[in-house]
C-alpha cells in the first residue's frame, strides 16, 4: 500500500537529524572547553558558557517551528526586504555597534550579543535566488555577471568597514554556487592561480630565488608554445605582470603592522611569533595530537582543562574534539559534516525551480567554506581569522544564522512537488 503523501512525510527528517546531532556534539564540546575540575558545575548550569548555549538551542528550535509552520513563499516575496534590512543593518553597524576586541561587529542585547553580519549570509543567499530565478538570467554575459557580484559584495564592503576580515571573507563562498550556475571557468582559474602564486610569494624568502623560478617556467612556456609573435608576446607579458605581483605582494606584507605580518607568516613558520600568533596555532596542534586514536576522554583533556588554547569553546572548538576524542572522534564528527554537505546536494539537485536550487547551493557552499576553513585554521594550514564552525561553535548568533540558513532550505524542499500544481 502507497504511504500516504503528507506535509510531515516530505520534511527531509536526514538532514534534521544530522542537524541535530551536530548540534548535540558541539553542545557537549562548549562544555568540556569551559569545564573546571577544582570548581565542576553543571552543564545545565546557565552562568556557564554551556548553560547559555542551551538557551541559543532553545530559541534555535523555536526558529525551526515558525520556519516550518510558516508558508514557504514568504521567504521568496521578502528576499529582497530581507537583504536590504540587513545592508542598512551593516551599515550602520560600525557607528552605534558595540566595540569588541576592535571591531564594532556586535549589537549588545543585555547579557546576550548578536553580530549581523552572520544573518546577512542568510538574506543575501535569499537575495541571490531571487535574483537568479529567472531563466533569461545568463551568467556568461558580463552585465549578470555584476549583478550577482554586486549582491555579495555590497554587505562585504560594510562588513570591511567593522572591520570584520574573516567574517567577510567568508561571502566568497558564494562564488562556489555561481560556478555552479554558469559562471564562466576563467575567472576560477585566475583567481586560484593568484592565490597559488601568492602563497609560493609568501613562502619563498628570498623573492628572488621566486623571480628566478618564474623566468625559468616563462622560458619552457616558449619552448613548448608556438613561437607565434602573439604567444611570445602574451607570456612575455604574462612573466612581467606575474613578477610584477610578486614584488608588490612583498612590499604590501612588509608595510602591514608586524602583529598582522606574523599572523600571516605564521603559516610558514610557527617560530615566528611563538608566544603570540604563533601560541594559538602551536598549542592548537598540540591538544589535537595528544588525543591519539581514542581521545583522552570525556573531561580529560590537560590542553583544555588548563586553557592553553585561546577561544577554545568558540573558533578552536575543533581542538576539544581531538584532545578528548581523539582521531576517531574527529573523523566521526567530519563524517557527519560532509554527510550533511551530499545529503544537501542531493537534495539542491532534486528541486523544481531555480529559486530553491539556487538557495540550496547557497546553504551548501556557506556551510562547506566555514567548516573547511575552521578546521584548516585550528591545524595550521589557514591564517587565524575567527570563523566559527558551524552547530559547534559557541554562540548565538552563530547557530541562530545557520539554523535559519539550514531550515529555510528544509522547508523549501519539503514544498518542492507544489511546481507541479498541486496545492497542500
Amino acid at each position: 500500500m502507497r504511504q500516504k503523501d503528507t506535509y510531515f512525510h516530505r520534511i527531509d527528517w536526514v538532514t534534521i537529524g544530522l542537524y541535530f546531532a551536530l548540534v548535540l556534539l558541539g553542545w557537549l564540546n562548549i562544555y568540556a572547553a569551559v569545564y573546571d575540575e577544582q570548581n565542576a558545575t553543571s552543564i545545565f548550569d546557565f552562568s556557564i558558557n554551556s548553560g547559555k548555549q542551551l538557551v541559543w538551542i532553545g530559541t534555535a528550535i523555536l526558529l525551526i517551528v515558525l520556519i516550518m509552520v510558516a508558508d514557504y513563499r514568504l521567504f521568496q516575496n521578502l528576499s529582497l526586504v530581507l537583504y536590504l534590512f540587513f545592508v542598512i543593518i551593516l551599515f550602520l553597524t560600525p557607528f552605534i555597534g558595540k566595540e569588541i576586541n576592535g571591531q564594532r561587529a556586535w549589537f549588545e542585547l543585555g547579557a546576550f550579543r548578536l553580530q549581523p553580519a552572520e544573518f546577512a549570509k542568510f538574506a543575501t543567499a535569499l537575495a541571490l535566488a531571487k535574483l537568479m530565478e529567472n531563466p533569461t538570467f545568463d551568467l556568461s554575459k558580463l552585465s549578470y555577471q555584476l549583478k550577482a557580484v554586486g549582491i555579495v559584495m555590497l554587505p562585504v564592503s560594510f562588513i570591511m568597514l567593522q572591520p570584520d576580515t574573516g567574517t567577510a571573507m567568508v561571502y566568497s563562498a558564494f562564488f562556489i554556487m555561481l560556478y555552479r550556475e554558469g559562471m564562466p571557468q576563467k575567472y576560477y582559474v585566475f583567481s586560484l592561480s593568484l592565490i597559488a602564486l601568492s602563497v609560493l610569494t609568501l613562502a619563498v624568502a628570498n623573492t628572488w630565488y621566486l623571480f628566478s623560478g618564474l623566468g625559468v617556467l616563462i622560458v619552457l612556456l616558449v619552448v613548448a608554445s608556438k613561437k607565434t609573435w602573439k604567444n611570445l608576446l602574451g607570456i612575455f607579458f604574462l612573466g612581467l605582470i606575474m613578477v610584477g605581483y610578486s614584488y608588490s605582494l612583498d612590499k604590501v606584507v612588509e608595510k602591514l603592522p608586524p602583529h598582522q605580518q606574523n599572523r600571516i607568516m605564521v603559516l610558514f613558520d610557527p617560530d615566528v611569533d611563538p608566544l603570540g600568533v604563533g601560541w594559538n596555532v602551536t598549542q592548537s596542534k598540540i591538544a589535537i595530537g595528544s588525543g591519539g586514536l581514542l581521545g583522552k576522554g570525556y573531561l580529560e583533556g590537560t590542553q583544555t582543562k588548563f586553557d592553553f588554547v585561546p577561544e577554545q569553546h568558540t573558533d578552536f572548538i575543533f581542538c576539544t574534539l581531538g584532545e578528548e576524542f581523539g582521531w576517531i572522534g574527529s573523523l566521526v564528527m567530519i563524517a557527519l559534516f560532509v554527510t550533511l554537505l551530499l545529503r544537501l546536494i542531493f537534495l539542491a539537485e532534486r528541486q523544481k525551480t531555480r529559486f530553491s536550487r539556487i538557495y540550496g547551493y547557497c546553504v551548501v557552499s556557506l556551510l562547506f567554506f566555514h567548516f573547511a576553513i575552521n578546521i584548516a585554521m585550528t591545524i595550521g594550514l589557514f591564517p587565524v581569522v575567527g570563523i566559527p564552525l558551524p552547530f559547534f561553535s559557541y554562540g548565538g548568533s552563530s547557530l541562530w544564522s545557520f539554523t535559519l540558513l539550514l531550515f529555510i532550505f528544509v522547508k523549501l524542499d519539503s514544498h518542492r512537488i507544489q511546481i507541479l500544481g498541486r496545492s497542500y
